[in-house]
């Protein structure tokens, strides 16, 4: 009995010398009844060992143990965060998870009581998963905002992050942070969540930064020379988020077009300017600095302009000018007489001094083109030349003809009254040796149809008191002469008499 009682008060054994009893009764009949002599206890606190110890990693086969002392034996279950999770001393979790992590506890119960044990924690370790970026604000970013991204991970232990836009590390932490983004900014961007256990990317999310229009300019296609007949295309190009979609055109301070793309088909030189692009989206606009169309052309309404009067006198010159619409323009110019072959002269000036009629030829790199002729008259008039010039066609020719007929015949009458007033002097002279001489050149009915006739009476006075011998040898003292003119238009002081005093000296010095 003593041997009994001690095995029944061994640790863990009243159970097993329950069994132990209940066998004995029944094979010795005889055997006196223990069950009053041996003690029945509710379950002691039970105890939980987790196989393996140590770090659990996610794909680990891990097991819970729980040990229970009670009699008689009791029946065991496991608890999870309040759930029954199982039963049976022994519990057992193939490939552990990061969903089998949490507290885990175990109960003992049987007739007289149940016990709980202490919890116990499984901590599964696993890489980072579900790694993804979120963007606030959320919606539309425009370029001057401030922009955070965040990482959001998975993982045991937790992981660091690093931040990657393109392929470049640009920053690292769970946050990323960007104060007033630019365009510059735009892009794609990833975070790597990594521990000892292993690593991972996140998808990739856009930075979509918009902005208004910048960096505008135009291009000429074909570039280089432009020649009137070329088709000529400007480009606007802009930068912009999104892209500007309205385009104007702008030549000289007026629209002349709209688009991307502004064509000039067959250009000529009235396009020659400054043109200028505006670039538009809903953010805002800009123009691009002004481009120059320089259309090239060659020599085009040519003439010939005269320097200088329509009558040169004899001696000066007659300049021809050649002028010439032309760009570039035209530096060189050749000189013409119709129906010779060769050139008479060369540059944009030409001095004419013989008749005929001239042409000039403007030259550029782009052609040439030649006037109209004009005509050059040298006409011979009383012993000298006039050089007269004529157009080459048009009424003026006649014009001009007329004026110069006109101031030829004024110059021949300027002549012949001075012819004339010569002849009168020494009429004057001749008549003044007579005593009474009356000049009449032409009857006065004669006269009187002559516009310039003239006529002079000499009346001479002699000294009275004079003897009639002294008359005999003496000449005129004096005579006075008058000269009248019919023509009313003379000057005024050609309608007035004329006196002359003629004083002749004699021989003897006492006779006056």
């Amino acid at each position: 009995m003593e041997r009994t009682q001690e095995l029944v008060n061994l640790p863990g054994c009243k159970a097993c010398l329950h069994g132990i009893v209940e066998s004995v009764k029944s094979t010795a009949p005889n055997y006196q009844d223990l069950s009053t002599s041996i003690q029945l206890d509710p379950p002691v606190k039970p105890v939980i060992s987790i196989s393996p110890s140590g770090v659990i990693v996610e794909g680990d086969s891990v097991t819970l143990n729980c040990i229970s002392d009670s009699n008689p034996p009791a029946e065991i279950s496991w608890i999870k965060g309040g759930t029954i999770v199982g039963s049976g001393r022994i519990y057992n979790i193939s490939k552990i998870s990061s969903d089998d992590s949490g507290e885990y506890k175990c109960k003992s119960i049987n007739e007289h009581g149940e016990k709980y044990s202490d919890t116990v924690t499984l901590n599964v370790m696993y890489p980072p998963r579900s790694v993804s970026v979120s963007i606030s604000p959320s919606g539309v970013i425009v370029e001057g905002d401030s922009v955070t991204l965040n990482c959001i991970s998975d993982s045991n232990p937790p992981a660091e992050i690093s931040w990657i836009k393109g392929g470049t590390i640009v920053g690292s932490g769970r946050i990323f942070s960007i104060s007033k983004i630019s365009s510059n900014d735009s892009g794609e961007y990833k975070c790597k969540s990594i521990n000892k256990h292993g690593e991972k990317y996140s998808d990739a999310v856009t930075l979509n930064v918009m902005y208004s229009p910048r960096n505008v300019s135009v291009s000429i296609s074909p570039s280089g020379v432009i020649v009137e007949g070329d088709s000529v295309t400007l480009n606007c190009i802009s930068d912009s988020n999104p892209p500007a979609l309205n385009f104007s055109w702008i030549k000289g301070g007026t629209i002349v077009g709209s688009g991307r793309i502004f064509n000039i088909s067959k250009i000529s030189s009235d396009d020659s300017g400054e043109y200028k692009c505006k670039s538009i989206n809903e953010h805002g606009e800009k123009y691009s600095d002004n481009v120059t169309l320089n259309v090239m052309y060659p020599p085009r309404n040519v003439s010939v302009l005269m320097s200088g009067s329509g009558v040169i006198v004899e001696g000066d010159s007659v300049t021809l000018n050649c002028i010439s619409d032309s760009n570039p323009p035209a530096l060189n110019f050749s000189w013409f007489k119709e129906n010779e072959t060769s050139a008479v002269g060369s540059g944009q000036s030409f001095s004419a001094l013989q008749s005929g009629r001239f042409y000039c030829q403007a030259h550029n790199q782009h052609g040439s083109q030649r006037s109209d002729a004009v005509t050059v008259t040298v006409h011979h008039v009383a012993g000298g030349n006039v050089i007269m010039i004529t157009a080459a066609s048009g009424g003026s020719v006649f014009i001009i003809i007329f004026i110069i007929i006109i101031i030829l015949f004024i110059l021949k009458k300027q002549r012949n009254v001075k012819a004339e007033d010569l002849t009168v002097k020494e009429n004057d002279l001749n008549s003044c040796v007579s005593q009474s001489v009356s000049v009449h050149d032409k009857p006065l009915s004669e006269l009187d149809s002559a516009n310039d006739a003239l006529y002079a009476s000499v009346k001479p006075k002699r000294f009275r008191g004079k003897t009639p011998e002294s008359r005999d040898t003496e000449d005129i003292l004096y005579a006075t002469v008058q000269h009248h003119r019919k023509t009313e238009t003379k000057r005024a002081e050609e309608n007035e008499c004329q006196y002359d005093d003629i004083r002749v000296h004699q021989p003897d010095a006492t006779v006056r």
